[in-house]
């Protein structure tokens, strides 16, 4: 978990609030999201929370978006970087794997995709990944309906694995399983 920096005067930074708020809906839900939760948890006042937002729904947008931002920049932009075709979707594998807070926040928002604040995020990130993996299967070699269809198999899969391990606890691997798994996945879906 990233630490938190304090500006000057001892207020928290805006991105301490958000991370926060990622923290808490990862480990509780979207439904947990609380300003006084987060204060305690922070060990300061409510008075802080007003410095950076307005209400608890701006802060959860803020939270939304910075989740959306890092799996944009730190995962597609760094995968779409690579300048060799055949070596992206081998290394979005790998690196998706390692991404548990990532997964543990899709995992508590797929559970609360009837807020209206997190459905668009939601389906603004599902087509992006989708798209990103239809592109990177079109430049591994498959035909255009095949990467589509590859595409929305791979996602799926990424889906329900989720489902699995953080909804219904039946996917629970140890690290060694989890290894296998991932390179089974990639074998399966990966052309070669």
């Amino acid at each position: 978990m990233k630490q938190h920096h304090k500006l000057a005067r001892g207020h928290l930074s805006t991105e301490d609030w958000e991370e926060a708020a990622l923290e808490l809906i990862a480990n509780q839900g979207v439904g947990a999201l609380a300003v006084e939760a987060l204060a305690r948890q922070l060990g300061v006042t409510k008075g802080s929370f007003y410095w950076h937002f307005s209400t608890r729904q701006a802060l959860l947008q803020a939270a939304l978006e910075r989740w959306e931002r890092y799996g944009e920049r730190e995962i597609l932009e760094q995968i779409e970087a690579i300048p060799c075709p055949q070596q992206r979707l081998p290394e979005l594998f790998h690196r998706v794997a390692q991404e548990l807070r990532t997964h543990q926040v899709y995992a508590a928002l797929l559970k609360a995709l009837d807020h209206p604040q997190v459905m668009p995020v939601m389906a603004r990130v599902s087509q992006r990944r989708t798209d990103f993996l239809n592109k990177a299967y079109r430049e591994a070699g498959l035909s255009a309906a095949e990467a589509i269809n590859r595409a929305r198999l791979t996602y799926a899969a990424y889906v329900g694995f989720l489902q699995l391990h953080f909804t219904l606890g039946i996917a629970h691997l140890n690290q060694k399983e989890f290894d296998a798994y991932v390179e089974h996945t990639m074998v399966t879906l990966i052309p070669s």
